[in-house]
């Protein structure tokens, strides 16, 4: 749409719509930053063949399929496995030393999509000796993702690039030992999942359900507006235990946050950080 009346009645249109999905679904995109979220919206009606957002709003609030595909298409659902290798080298260089004095460790990694970087750290947790005395929590507010990743079966195209990330982050087996070729798919193997916890979990509108030795939460905030970020760190900082590690993405920070100063910085560019109070 155009500016002035139009863009104003547009704004209106993607108020209604994400007022709708919370109260009728229940699923919260009303404190998305608005630039991000109508870039996607018109994503969605371009896909769905409707020329505006209450049209849009009409078919996701009333077809089943639709509300699916609409979630898929508005939740963050880009990874790959050791995506940004240079923070698993540090999380394993920095973070790991400090988790082998830890007799269990309890990791959350939040806004998990499509499970690849939960299978990351599991990789990489069972190559430092630790998985058996972790358990990883993988949550996500779309259940459909979810199952996707509790699955954890993925194309073969994009194995070369997962073998050349867990290289760079300091792989030391061959990364073909930890998935077989099932139907052209790459299925991950099933000492990965042993201590897998999948669940539905929305940081928009849910609590904190336990406390974490380490939280990732990566390059999901960027999407939100200032005021769900507040809460989602909030949220983090309240689910950290006291000296617990949180690991956020590349452009993504504590600073400028009410937190900031409840955290001791490990790593500036990897973002990396550690609760000190």
């Amino acid at each position: 749409m155009g500016s002035g009346a139009g863009s104003m009645l547009e704004d209106l249109e993607v108020r209604l719509l994400v007022e709708g999905v919370y109260r009728h679904h229940g699923y919260d995109f009303r404190d998305y930053a608005l630039a991000s979220l109508k870039r996607r919206l018109r994503d969605r009606m371009r896909a769905e063949q409707v020329a505006t957002v209450s049209a849009l709003q009409e078919k996701v609030l009333h077809d089943p399929d639709c509300l699916e595909r609409f979630l898929l298409g508005l939740s963050v659902n880009v990874s790959s496995m050791f995506r940004d290798p240079q923070f698993h080298l540090a999380f394993r260089t920095i973070v790991v030393p400090l988790l082998r004095t830890y007799p269990s460790v309890r990791v959350w990694h939040a806004g998990c999509s499509m499970g690849e970087e939960v299978y990351s750290m599991a990789i990489l947790l069972q190559e430092e000796g630790l998985y058996d005395r972790s358990r990883i929590y993988a949550t996500d507010m779309n259940g459909t993702v979810l199952k996707r990743a509790e699955d954890g079966a993925y194309p073969l195209a994009p194995v070369p690039l997962f073998a050349a990330n867990h290289a760079e982050a300091g792989g030391t087996r061959p990364f073909s030992s930890y998935y077989s070729n099932v139907d052209g798919r790459a299925v991950v193997e099933p000492s990965l999942k042993k201590n897998l916890v999948f669940a539905q979990h929305n940081l928009a509108v849910d609590g904190p359900f336990n406390h974490f030795h380490v939280i990732l939460y990566r390059n999901v905030m960027i999407y939100f507006n200032r005021e769900l970020q507040s809460r989602v760190h909030s949220l983090l900082l309240e689910s950290l235990v006291l000296f617990g590690f949180l690991g956020l993405g590349s452009k993504e920070s504590l600073k400028y946050t009410p937190h900031e100063a409840r955290y001791e910085e490990l790593d500036r560019q990897q973002k990396l950080y550690r609760r000190a109070r």
